[in-house]
């Protein structure tokens, strides 16, 4: 348990960051190029760490045979959630789309108790879940002025989050038998495929500003292929339980970098909606965070 802490607050900072790095980039480039250019650029970086760590050949042999894994996962853990994330903070602030994603922990029980052994459901867990989609509906209720595509672009982010549960369930059945470096970069190389087709409908009709090139740059390096080596990383170690955690910091990340960096408002109905999730999230999963040491989850 040493290593757990460093790498999920490394973990938190960087996804935090990341709505930010989005949210800039949006307002220049569509979703569909952005998180195309993302997640196949991030591929290839990975590929090379790959190759430097395993040798070509071994890399090769390794990614031909978890292909169908990494397949599932470059779907459901990068094209679709990075393209619902990008497209909601067309409509809404950063720091509202990471609150929206700390929904994770909450679909990941619901997912775990089904897919799962030895999943527990209890009272204190059914009301978490009610108290955490109670909190969606306030986050995604607090746009009145906003018209009615800000709600949707919350949802979202918050649809983001069932699929990203969803892989990451997946992820920790799979991630026995296929190592996370291949899973990380075969899933990156998968979704950067899945999503060209709708990249090359949507190609930028001038040069991106310097902001927003950067911003994707960021996101490419830190907020995928750094962020998936440690996400694979800590999901191998502790389990996809342990490893939803990190949602209770990504939003304080995300709220931070908002108002700091974007000037972005943080109103007591958002403050209300991260709360409500966050006790919901506590009760539906089941984690202590304070007051003892966490139960371990197989690995």
């Amino acid at each position: 348990m040493r290593s757990y802490w460093p790498l999920i607050l490394l973990l938190a900072s960087i996804w935090g960051a990341s709505y930010l790095f989005i949210k800039v980039a949006v307002e220049d480039v569509e979703p569909a190029p952005m998180m195309a250019v993302r997640t196949l650029l991030a591929g290839l970086v990975l590929l090379g760490y790959l190759v430097a760590t395993l040798g070509a050949g071994r890399a090769l042999r390794e990614l031909r045979a978890g292909w169908r894994p990494a397949v599932v996962l470059g779907a459901f853990n990068a094209a679709l959630p990075f393209w619902l994330i990008a497209w909601g903070e067309k409509h809404i602030d950063s720091s509202v789309a990471g609150i929206a994603q700390a929904t994770v922990p909450i679909f990941t029980f619901v997912l775990a108790a089904r897919f799962l052994p030895a999943e527990h459901v209890g009272r204190a867990r059914l009301a978490g879940i009610a108290l955490g989609f109670l909190g969606v509906v306030l986050l995604a209720g607090l746009h009145p002025g906003d018209g009615w595509l800000a709600t949707v672009g919350t949802l979202a982010v918050v649809l983001s989050s069932l699929s990203y549960a969803a892989s990451g369930v997946y992820g920790q059945l799979r991630v026995r038998t296929v190592s996370g470096p291949v899973l990380a970069t075969g899933s990156m190389l998968a979704g950067g495929v899945i999503l060209l087709p709708f990249a090359l409908l949507q190609l930028p009709d001038h040069v991106p500003s310097a902001e927003a090139t950067a911003s994707i740059l960021a996101l490419t390096l830190l907020g995928t292929a750094l962020a998936q080596l440690v996400l694979f990383r800590v999901l191998r170690l502790y389990g996809s339980r342990k490893l939803s955690v990190v949602t209770y910091l990504v939003p304080g990340f995300a709220v931070f970098y908002g108002a700091a960096i974007l000037d972005e408002p943080v109103s007591a109905a958002a403050l209300g909606g991260l709360a409500l999730i966050l006790v919901g999230v506590a009760l539906g999963s089941g984690q202590r965070l304070l007051g003892g040491r966490a139960q371990e989850s197989a690995a």
